[in-house]
């Protein structure tokens, strides 16, 4: 997939020629199995097409948006990262991956970042609170493209949380040849025994060995890519306001 707003594939004389340069959207994802039937790097791929094309519809709006190249490591789960090529960072070095893109695209008078996640694992929101402080005059911002319109506006099972109805479905419609839904297993999920962490009363991290045995958390055989279609329909403009409005408001408040 090639965009003009994406600097894995732009030239220096792409970027030169630009007019203007306001923010940097950063996907940032995972490499860990997805069921039998989606890629590892699922996550990452997901959150790209999605950079892209809101960097393009920002662009058709006067905003100059910029993809820089997915970052395909995130945190893992126990009973994950013993799985073969799952690869988990700790939080320190997503700290340090984040630092270090901060502080170069800031000596390069480029203070607006977005970081579009697609891993449930990854949470950013105390780096991001960190480097508000070093650097109060850059203002970082994450969203999760995943979890802030309803799945019940396209998707219809219940229990979706790892390579179910939604991602699988916004797969087919980003990159339908990578979908093997002939190999797709139920993603049939173990609940904890205690009734607490299931209702949000404590948190610890699930064990992916125990929880389930294809790696997926919701049945993905109703996905389709009419539905990950609808569902975008609804992320990608509010995506496209938010950039918007970070680099057009001065005042936030």
């Amino acid at each position: 997939m090639y965009s003009k707003t994406d600097i894995t594939t732009a030239t220096w004389g792409e970027v030169k020629a630009m007019p203007r340069y306001d923010m940097a959207i950063i996907p940032w994802g995972a490499t860990e199995p997805h069921n039998y039937h989606l890629p590892y790097c699922t996550d990452v791929l997901l959150s790209q097409a999605i950079a892209f094309e809101v960097a393009e519809k920002a662009q058709e709006k006067g905003i100059g948006a910029v993809v820089l190249p997915g970052v395909p490591f995130g945190s893992q789960n126990p009973g994950q990262g013993i799985l073969p090529f799952c690869i988990h960072t700790t939080q320190a070095t997503q700290t340090a991956i984040l630092t270090d893109i901060t502080e170069s695209l800031r000596r390069q008078g480029i203070k607006k970042i977005l970081i579009i996640n697609g891993h449930g694992g990854n949470s950013f929101k105390g780096m991001i609170r960190d480097l508000a402080v070093k650097y109060p005059d850059v203002t970082i911002c994450q969203s999760d493209w995943y979890a802030f319109i309803p799945r019940s506006v396209a998707f219809e099972e219940s229990v979706d949380d790892h390579a179910g109805e939604q991602e699988t479905s916004v797969m087919m419609h980003y990159y339908p040849s990578l979908v093997r839904m002939d190999l797709a297993g139920e993603g049939k999920a173990k609940s904890f025994s205690v009734e607490g962490l299931n209702r949000k009363v404590g948190w610890i991290p699930r064990d992916w060995s125990k929880v389930s045995e294809d790696t997926g958390v919701g049945n993905p055989l109703k996905s389709t890519p009419e539905k990950g279609k609808k569902y975008m329909e609804s992320v990608i403009p509010a995506l496209v306001d938010l950039v918007c409005d970070l680099v057009t408001k001065e005042d936030l408040y």
